[in-house]
């Protein structure tokens, strides 16, 4: 027995170590990161210390520490994300305390919880106060155009529970928006409950311009298609395509990847001269895939140089400045980009408070840089991340997107940034009425998030309502990693 006694204390004392190590380095390499992001960390404070200790804890591959904390039932670090130099000195007390330090004082419950506030708050801000028994995590919905002239269907969305009203300025004008944002408010304060506005910029998304092809041609596995910066009468290619965006053709190499309609069809460049790209389709699906104006297309294996704006997002701008609470900006990926966008609506809307950013995450280029363009973000302006599963999916490879997504949303909660879950959101039953299991599991886990995004649907309101249900219930279960443990009906 004493044997056993002594082999456990020098174990104990070698997680002390282990720990206190951890916690030194956490914040040399922190300060290092802090330094590294410049003036913006020091705008975000509290929020950039604890993301740079999240980012050099996480440098680390904590394996085998975890299953050695957790097997003397002490913590093992794996919902530190909000509180992460909190969760170690917690962890230090302990370890010492068990190593005959009796009087070691624990940090204060203020100081463990004090990042899962911060994110609260940030949620507060960006989506509106939650209502006492409604679900931790708001909802969010698309309008569809119908929300213009039909005040009854608006009042549908805010009766079904609708937290946050989404316009996609891709679609519409500033006339029909301005009827949106204004039954959307009327509804709001007759159900006495708050909506926030969010308008989304549509950004530099590629889209097919002109096609000539034959008459219903379809690309398949093994075809081949010519893109070209300008599409002319008098092409002799059978199949040729170009973009809303002419000078990509030329930023393309050959061996880059190129996919059309969110991936239905995927293509390689195969030869390369000025102005043009012979493509060839590796893979698509067996009825292969029609090449139309505006389906969309990306360059997941390219770094392209887009301007982040439109000269259509400016003119948008006038109106979104004015008008909404939340701004989304489509395919952010640097922090100058954010500001630009910073210095634009504080120029329209010079005497308001700053609009809330819903940051897009849709490329592999802004997932590297997200720890930056939170903080350029929350410097100034309260800042959600947008997962936009979409075109993140076609960009990083849909078998990489189902980690991506868990990784975003950790580093955001050590970030304290409320994340929104978004697209195909139980698409089935907005559409038809009906929701697969597969969709339901996806909105059940979306509870990790702080809001859920539907698109827009015949279905809509009965689709809010249905998802708040099932939020709720992942409420009893589940806030964000922390597994509750009230207890299970179905058994007592």
């Amino acid at each position: 027995m004493a044997t056993r006694t002594g082999k456990d204390l020098d174990e104990l004392r070698a997680l002390l170590g282990e720990a206190q190590a951890l916690r030194e380095d956490i914040e040399t390499k922190g300060a290092e990161l802090r330094r590294e992001w410049g003036p913006a960390a020091d705008g975000a404070a509290s929020r950039a210390i604890n993301l740079s200790h999240y980012i050099s804890l996480r440098a680390h591959d904590l394996n085998d520490l975890q299953l050695r904390l957790a097997a003397r039932g002490l913590s093992s670090l794996g919902r530190s994300e909000a509180k992460v130099a909190a969760t170690l000195d917690v962890l230090i007390v302990t370890l010492r305390r068990l190593t005959g330090e009796s009087d070691v004082p624990y940090p204060s419950a203020t100081a463990v919880h004090a990042g899962a506030s911060e994110l609260d708050a940030e949620s507060a801000k960006l989506f509106g106060k939650r209502a006492k028994g409604a679900p931790r995590v708001r909802v969010m919905a698309t309008l569809p155009p119908e929300a213009a002239v039909s005040p009854s269907l608006v009042d549908d969305l805010i009766a079904a529970g609708m937290d946050c009203a989404r316009i996609n300025c891709a679609h519409d004008d500033a006339e029909a928006w301005g009827r949106m944002i204004e039954n959307v408010r009327d509804a709001a304060a007759r159900h006495e409950r708050p909506c926030k506005i969010l308008m989304d910029l549509g950004g530099p998304k590629c889209r097919i311009l002109r096609v000539k092809a034959p008459p219903k041609a379809r690309l398949a596995r093994g075809d081949r298609a010519t893109l070209i910066d300008e599409l002319r009468e008098k092409t002799r290619d059978p199949i040729a395509f170009s973009l809303n965006f002419p000078e990509l053709v030329d930023q393309l190499a050959v061996g880059a990847e190129v996919f059309i309609d969110d991936g239905k069809a995927a293509a390689r460049v195969i030869a390369k001269t000025p102005g043009r790209a012979e493509i060839e389709v590796y893979a698509a699906r067996e009825k292969g895939v029609r090449l139309k104006p505006g389906k969309g297309v990306n360059f997941p294996s390219t770094e392209l140089e887009l301007p982040p704006l439109t000269s259509k997002d400016f003119r948008d701008l006038d109106f979104v400045a004015r008008h909404a609470d939340l701004v989304g900006f489509s395919f952010v990926q640097r922090t100058d980009d954010i500001e630009l966008l910073q210095d634009h609506l504080v120029a329209r809307a010079p005497n308001r408070e700053p609009h809330g950013i819903v940051l897009k995450i849709e490329t592999p280029l802004a997932v590297r840089n997200l720890p930056r363009l939170i903080l350029q973000s929350a410097a100034h302006n309260p800042t959600a991340v947008m997962i936009a599963r979409g075109d993140l999916a076609v960009e990083l490879g849909f078998a990489r997107l189902t980690e991506m997504q868990e990784e975003i949303l950790w580093l955001c909660e050590a970030a304290h940034t409320p994340v929104v879950w978004a697209t195909q959101v139980l698409d089935n039953y907005v559409r038809d009425g009906v929701a697969s299991r597969a969709e339901m599991t996806d909105a059940a886990t979306a509870q990790g998030a702080e809001c859920v995004m539907l698109n827009k649907g015949p279905y809509l309101a009965e689709g809010v309502a249905f998802l708040r249900d099932v939020l709720a219930r992942m409420d009893r279960h589940f806030s964000k990693k922390f597994a509750r443990f009230g207890s299970l009906k179905a058994w007592s």
